[in-house]
């Protein structure tokens, strides 16, 4: 990957030290939010004029809000200094989508950041994870406070991670912990560029990187009232039925109030309804967390949902699982297709070896999901690699595991000297 990038340089321009030392202050102070548009122009004017690559964080409030949008942006560039842009007030985010256009991205944990600077149409043209690239390279801690530490030398706290970056005014310290996400990001970039190069594995972390910046939006999920923790517990149609019901009525109201879901009404408590069927307040309110102040008084809505559930026809009621063409649990395989059962054992060990050899985790060689599909369906024309590419797979994912897994799928000779299975 082709770049103007400076020479790497550690932070404070020293030499990585030889013990680590916590990292407390951004070298260039805490900068104010900027949270108009004069001073988001500004910004991108300077970024813009900067050198190398950028370096991208943005915050959340996940288990506070609805959605997961953008509550503060963090960016930092050698020429610019770095910013903290706080996206609530603001409207036009061209300039600096404009900025951010041609250099090279650098984020931590991407997929996590890219949808929602995607929703204020701010989108890499190339990127480097500093995450996957660690994985990739074999590290077994891949936190972006492990990496710095082992590879540069500083630790970063990392307390404020799950706080509710949706709150005004943010808090000195938060506003410190933030600038700090993107102090170390570029000099970890060349880091670990450095160690995927020396391993021979740069050019697979280029095909990752640009997956990600390639990649569509992920599609609509079907039925994800299903994704309630403790589903395993409901037995019966019409139970899984009142899921549903509790499910999107508290969707609902989260919308509406821009808040988490679990803050209006956890999942155990829809688990428990759905088990118990309560039919008045007296009933509801003994299950578990339907007594407090705001569950009460929210009482009409779930017994109504519950009160519909009661009338729905058999044919209304939901499946046991979700239309989908993803083969059966593999826990199944061994009754319903022994030979199925064989290819994904032979195949799952032949991805294990692989994966040890290189020195990666099994699910970045090849996700698990495209191993159980090949071995549940596999190629009549035993075209293994054109099978993996219409699936996703890199093309340097393929080069590895493709005659491998075709191996595997084959039934095994039998030893010199024993009849072959019937």
């Amino acid at each position: 990957m082709a770049d103007d990038r400076p020479s790497p340089t550690y932070p404070h321009d020293a030499e990585p030290p030889q013990h680590t030392a916590l990292l407390v202050e951004p070298r260039d102070g805490t900068p104010a939010p900027i949270v108009d548009t004069d001073g988001l122009r500004a910004y991108s004017d300077r970024l813009a004029s900067g050198t190398g690559p950028i370096a991208v964080d943005a915050e959340r409030a996940s288990g506070y809000r609805y959605g997961q949008r953008a509550y503060l942006i963090q960016l930092r560039r050698v020429g610019a200094g770095t910013a903290l842009v706080d996206p609530v007030p603001l409207e036009d985010f061209s300039s600096l989508a404009e900025a951010l256009t041609g250099p090279e991205w650098v984020l931590h944990a991407a997929s996590q950041d890219l949808p929602c600077l995607a929703e204020i149409g701010l989108r890499p043209t190339l990127l480097f994870d500093t995450e996957l690239g660690a994985r990739l390279a074999g590290f077994e801690r891949v936190g972006l406070a492990a990496l710095t530490e082992s590879l540069l030398g500083f630790t970063l706290e990392k307390h404020h991670s799950a706080a509710d970056w949706s709150s005004r005014p943010l808090p000195e310290s938060w506003l410190t912990y933030a600038a700090l996400d993107v102090e170390l990001l570029i000099e970890l970039r060349y880091a670990l560029g450095t160690e995927l190069e020396r391993q021979g594995k740069l050019g697979w972390a280029e095909e990752e990187f640009a997956a990600l910046v390639n990649a569509a939006p992920p599609a609509p999920r079907v039925d994800p009232w299903r994704r309630t923790s403790g589903m395993h517990k409901v037995r019966g149609s019409r139970a899984l039925a009142r899921v549903r019901a509790l499910w999107t009525v508290r969707d609902g109201l989260a919308s509406k109030r821009d808040t988490a879901p679990g803050r209006i009404l956890p999942d155990t408590a829809i688990v428990a309804a759905a088990q118990a069927d309560p039919k008045d307040e007296a009933e509801l309110f003994v299950l578990p967390m339907f007594g407090g102040r705001s569950t009460r008084r929210l009482s009409k809505l779930w017994l109504d949902a519950l009160a519909e559930v009661r009338a729905l026809s058999e044919k209304e009621l939901p499946t046991s699982s979700a239309p989908s063409d993803a083969p059966p649990p593999p826990h199944r395989w061994a009754e319903k297709e022994p030979e199925a059962a064989a290819r994904l054992a032979r195949s799952r060990e032949a991805v294990t070896a692989l994966a040890t050899e290189f020195g990666l985790p099994q699910e970045n060689l090849l996700t698990p999901d495209t191993v159980r599909r090949l071995c549940w369906s596999p190629p009549e024309d035993g075209d293994v690699a054109g099978f993996l590419r219409r699936h996703g797979a890199r093309e340097w994912q393929i080069s590895i595991t493709a005659s491998a897994l075709l191996g595997a799928l084959s039934e095994p000779s039998a030893p010199e000297g024993e009849p072959a299975a019937e």
